[in-house]
């Protein structure tokens, strides 16, 4: 058995040695001229990492989904806005206007973070200082 094991995990070993690029921050020459250390870390940051949003796209396109929120009157909504206050929404709405929001932004709000969301402001905060929301 440990034969097998060892000829299928020969022939699935995947090929690491670009980590080897992480470690040696020597420019590596690619035909085309050199790959630098910093030009690789900053492609594999921006992978797994991901970038921030400017903040008045993520304050208009938080402002664009609560307006299009059933219970909401569009004429009400400002980026200053209180959920509870401003617009009536019970806890259950609140819920659902940050399911609405982590849909446009393509990314799980945490309960514990979901639970401070009540304004417009505290939702733009916290998803353009968030790297996985785009």
């Amino acid at each position: 058995m440990a034969a097998v094991r060892g000829v299928v995990l020969k022939h699935l070993r995947v090929n690491a040695t670009s980590l080897s690029l992480l470690r040696n921050p020597k420019p590596i020459p690619n035909g085309h001229g050199a790959l630098t250390f910093n030009a690789i870390r900053r492609r594999f940051s921006d992978d797994v990492m991901g970038s921030f949003l400017d903040k008045s796209e993520v304050t208009d396109r938080v402002v664009s989904v609560v307006k299009n929120f059933q219970k909401i009157d569009p004429s009400k909504v400002t980026p200053n806005a209180h959920f509870q206050e401003d617009f009536g929404l019970d806890s259950l709405d609140t819920v659902e206007v940050v399911m609405a929001l982590e849909e446009e932004f393509g990314f799980e709000i945490p309960d514990n973070e979901a639970d401070k969301i009540s304004t417009i402001s505290h939702a733009v905060e916290f998803i353009a200082s968030h790297p996985q929301a785009k």
